[in-house]
């Protein structure tokens, strides 16, 4: 925390020649009895109203103790008595300190260093002054200009000392964290271990999340009782920074049981937020919410109990209870960052996109530059600014079909509601057996609109003109759904598509028109379990009919890497059989086991592997072993743009039409072509 220093000059030169009676006036002003020592002065003053070093004590007195424009009032009388006089110069320079008025202050200590550079009280309270202002740099230098009239002066150090405290925190602000680790290490060169610097060196590498060191600073902070739990709490933030959550839990749970033996209401109130929090971290939502109940009854309307409430909400997939709680933040405090950077995220995962923005502007007027707000808003850019996807894909099975494909989409949005797609595929695929080669061209238009929070409508259009031979034809293609989310934690897609078999060359030729009518549902919980299901009825122009159920039962057993585990199972069927056309069986079954874990090799690479194995029957045939695999590996070159590559075999009857096992290898690309959406100049939040 940065401190704001008024430097008092408690004894003058004139002071220390004062006469032997007012000895006791000095010992007030010296102690901070303000109150007393200008009753003090004020009766001197009755009986020699003509007293200089009085009048300088009688106007310290009443500007420290609340009444600064008196004071400087009182000196400027004196100044027309005294003119130059440096004793009373400094204190009138000094009493638009203790006003806070700084600008009027810097002019004033400028002339003084000019007219007295040796005056040890002049330079230091021009660098405080400086300081104030937050003009660091320039307030180092002349504090270094009055350490060196003065080396020994324990004032100039601190005020060094809380200077180098504000540069550094000037520094980090600014994402220019080296800098600002530096700057606070040099503190230790007067004051060792000093815990001001070490609260402030751990929350920086807590920043940028490096846990250890941070959990180093804690540890040298830890030199009593409080403190200790002060640490204790730090490690355990730590901790979770470095994804060590149980280990998060068990030393906020220590720090608990620590705090509870002092009589300490603040550092109570920390530990026990911390120890929610970890509770939380470790998803025992149960029993974050029974203890945060039970801390309310204790500590009612605080806004660390909202703030856990609002927490416990964004992790259990209840956005609109968190909005309620950090609106009951902001109606205790109104600039509560907590409050209005926290809202901004409940609204985003509310899918309220506007006020999320209106939030995180709120938020950068109370806080100037804020880097997560900051982050925020940029996030928000990101997600609503024109888009370049391209993919690209080799794929060839075992019925000797080999396929080539390129995709390309641009995404324009025009609202956070309201955005335009348009793609263009060229597939072409070929057996190396027949000879027989085919192509596809498809072209689709889309227009994608936000109904309401979680409800969108996404609807595509276009035309596929497919060549064989020397023969050719040209369909319209649809796909029309609408995604919801109907309860928390819910998601709901009802779906039709029109579209071309174009799988190879020999579905191409045939013309084979599929309309399929289907929902995706998918159903999560607090406890890591979920369920998948998709059910869709396909009508082709042959006159065949298709039923495919697919449902799947998963666990998710990590978070860092994402692990997840489950149950896979399959059910088809074809109204006709015409297996030398396309796989069509009149009943097919398959059971899976599966993983899919997900994971950071480095900062801007993530991978995902995914497999699965079971069996599978068609119709009465014996039952078959089945094997699938994807791998793939992502890089984020920059924040606009991504590449990955992926390959994937499958050996699934169900996984292509003609019921072969394939292999595909690919690539993709996503570019973010604007650094900001089309409409940031109409995100008038002002």
């Amino acid at each position: 925390m940065i401190r704001k220093i008024i430097f008092l000059f408690l004894v003058t030169t004139s002071v220390l020649t004062a006469q032997s009676d007012m000895t006791k006036g000095f010992g007030l002003l010296e102690q901070g009895n303000f109150q007393e020592a200008e009753l003090f002065f004020g009766e001197y003053l009755k009986e020699d109203p003509n007293n200089k070093t009085a009048k300088l004590c009688y106007g310290r007195a009443v500007g420290l103790s609340g009444e600064p424009k008196k004071a400087t009032n009182l000196f400027s009388e004196l100044l027309k008595e005294y003119p130059g006089d440096f004793e009373i110069l400094i204190n009138y320079n000094e009493s638009f300190l203790w006003a806070r008025e700084y600008e009027q202050a810097k002019p004033l200590y400028a002339d003084l260093v000019e007219q007295f550079p040796e005056k040890f009280g002049a330079v230091l309270g021009y660098a405080n002054t400086l300081s104030n202002l937050k003009e660091y740099k320039s307030a180092l230098s002349w504090v270094e200009k009055a350490i060196a009239l003065q080396p020994e002066n324990e004032s100039a150090k601190i005020s060094r000392k809380f200077m180098r405290l504000g540069y550094a925190n000037s520094f980090v602000n600014n994402q220019q964290y080296k800098q600002g680790e530096q700057t606070l290490k040099k503190v230790f060169e007067d004051f060792p271990n000093d815990k001001d610097v070490l609260l402030n060196l751990a929350n920086l590498y807590l920043i940028i999340k490096q846990g250890d060191k941070a959990k180093n600073m804690y540890a040298r902070y830890a030199t009593n009782q409080k403190d200790s739990i002060t640490a204790l709490n730090g490690i355990a933030l730590a901790e979770h920074i470095n994804e060590n959550d149980k280990e998060a839990l068990r030393i906020s749970k220590t720090a608990t049981v620590k705090v509870d033996q002092i009589d300490d209401v603040p550092l109570t109130e920390s530990t026990y937020d911390r120890y929610v929090q970890a509770l939380i971290w470790n998803r025992k939502f149960i029993t974050a919410k029974k203890k945060i109940d039970s801390l309310e009854v204790h500590y009612q309307n605080r806004n660390w109990i909202h703030a856990l409430r609002a927490t416990l909400g964004l992790y259990t997939g209840d956005a609109k209870s968190s909005v309620k709680s950090y609106d009951r933040i902001l109606a205790n405090d109104s600039a509560s960052f907590d409050g209005n950077l926290g809202k901004a995220n409940a609204l985003f995962a509310s899918d309220r996109i506007i006020p999320a923005y209106k939030m995180a502007n709120q938020t950068l007027k109370f806080y100037k530059n804020q880097k997560d707000a900051k982050g925020f808003i940029e996030k928000l850019n990101l997600m609503h600014t024109t888009t370049v996807e391209e993919h690209a894909a080799y794929t060839f099975d075992n019925g000797n079909n080999t396929a080539f494909f390129t995709n390309t989409t641009v995404d324009v949005p025009f609202s956070t509601k309201f955005k335009t797609t348009l793609s263009y595929l060229y597939r072409t695929t070929e057996n190396t057996v027949t000879v027989n080669k085919a192509n596809s061209h498809v072209v689709v238009a889309g227009l994608h609109y936000k109904l309401f929070p979680k409800g969108l409508l996404k609807a595509n259009v276009g035309i596929n003109n497919s060549r064989f031979l020397d023969d050719s034809y040209t369909q319209p293609v649809i796909d029309l759904k609408l995604d919801l989310q109907p309860f928390k934690m819910q998601n709901l897609t009802l779906g039709y598509q029109r579209e071309v078999q174009n799988f190879n060359a020999e579905l191409i030729e045939r013309e084979i028109i599929q309309n399929h009518y289907g929902l995706n549902y998918n159903l999560g919980t607090n406890v890591n379990f979920g369920w998948y299901t998709q059910l869709m009825h396909t009508q082709q122009s042959d006159e065949n009919v298709r039923n495919l159920l697919f449902t799947s039962l998963y666990y998710n057993v990590l978070r860092k890497p994402a692990l997840k585990m489950g149950l896979n199972y399959q059910y088809i069927t074809f109204k006709d059989q015409v297996p030398t056309i396309y796989f069509s069986p009149e009943k097919y079954q398959a059971v899976e086991i599966f993983a899919d874990v997900r994971g950071k090799i480095s900062e801007k690479t993530t991978y995902a592997v995914s497999a699965a194995t079971g069996i599978q029957k068609v119709e009465e045939d014996p039952n078959t072993n089945i094997f699938r695999a994807e791998a793939s590996v992502k890089h984020q070159f920059s924040k606009r743009f991504s590449l990955s590559v992926y390959a994937k075999y499958s050996n699934i009857a169900s996984a292509t039409a003609a019921g072969f096992e394939f292999t595909e290898i690919g690539l993709k690309a996503k570019w973010l072509f604007l650094k900001k959406p089309l409409f940031h100049k109409k995100l008038n939040f002002d």
